[in-house]
């Protein structure tokens, strides 16, 4: 494999765990009603996001060389 392949998938993999992480963390929606704060999250985006970060490390690292 090509290194600009290995490097771009290298970066793609960090931005894809790092935007993962912070979509998990935030929150999507909030209430706030003097007394009684709520927040909603729906984290399938991010698992998702982690997951094909996960996958484009690996290849990066995994890559055959020619």
């Amino acid at each position: 494999m090509n290194k600009s392949v290995k490097l771009v998938l290298l970066i793609v993999g960090i931005i894809l765990i790092g935007y993962g992480v912070y979509t998990m963390i935030m929150p999507e929606t909030s209430v706030d009603l003097a007394v009684v704060k709520i927040e909603g999250q729906d984290n399938t985006n991010s698992y998702f996001a982690i997951g094909l970060g996960l996958v484009a490390l690996i290849g990066s690292f995994l890559g055959g060389k020619k």
